[in-house]
């Protein structure tokens, strides 16, 4: 009888601190989120985004080509997205599913950054695949071409909200989708 109450005592003892320690995990990740830059996904004038989003977001993940319409035909836009002194990153081109999965050349990657170029007056530095899906070949084109790429685990480390309610933490409450107000918590 003893024994077993000394037995019990130590695995809730180790229970314990790895509750603990899972604690602990869980708030480092938040101070991290917290402090790191606030990002958002898939900017653009056919995507409708709430100004609430835009002015609170660090950097801005534009799509130069969305539903075939490029954002330098919208110049009143692109004077404002400019005007707010944001980081701003290409994200793929079209930003149709899973476009950077299958090999892609450097002229079709040019087409977005030369929308991107017209549109804003200079060629995008940082890029992000559209669904975080990118192909090491992919990768290793977009590098030879002089982009830095932002990877999954920025998804984990920043604040990454979207024009669209959805991703991968989507939430739904009562059929309200609470993606963005959830991310703000977290």
């Amino acid at each position: 009888m003893i024994k077993e109450g000394k037995w019990i005592h130590r695995v809730l003892k180790k229970l314990l601190i790895i509750l603990i320690f899972i604690f602990v995990l869980i708030f480092v990740l938040w101070l991290v989120r917290f402090f790191m830059p606030r990002q958002l996904d898939d900017v653009s004038p056919e995507v409708g985004c709430s100004e609430e989003l835009i002015e609170k977001s660090d950097i801005l993940i534009v799509i130069p080509l969305f539903n075939n319409k490029s954002i330098a035909e919208n110049k009143t836009w692109c004077d404002y997205i400019l005007s707010l002194n944001k980081t701003l990153v290409l994200h793929g081109v079209y930003h149709t599913y899973k476009e950077f999965d299958e090999a892609r050349s450097e002229d079709y990657i040019n087409l977005g950054a030369k929308e991107f170029e017209k549109c804003f007056g200079f060629y995008p530095e940082i890029f992000e695949a559209p669904q975080m899906a990118l192909s090491d070949e992919n990768s290793e084109t977009l590098k030879r071409m002089g982009f830095r790429i932002i990877g999954k685990s920025n998804e984990v480390f920043s604040k990454v909200y979207h024009c669209q309610e959805y991703g991968k933490f989507r939430v739904r409450i009562g059929g309200i989708t609470i993606t963005n107000k959830l991310i703000d918590f977290f």
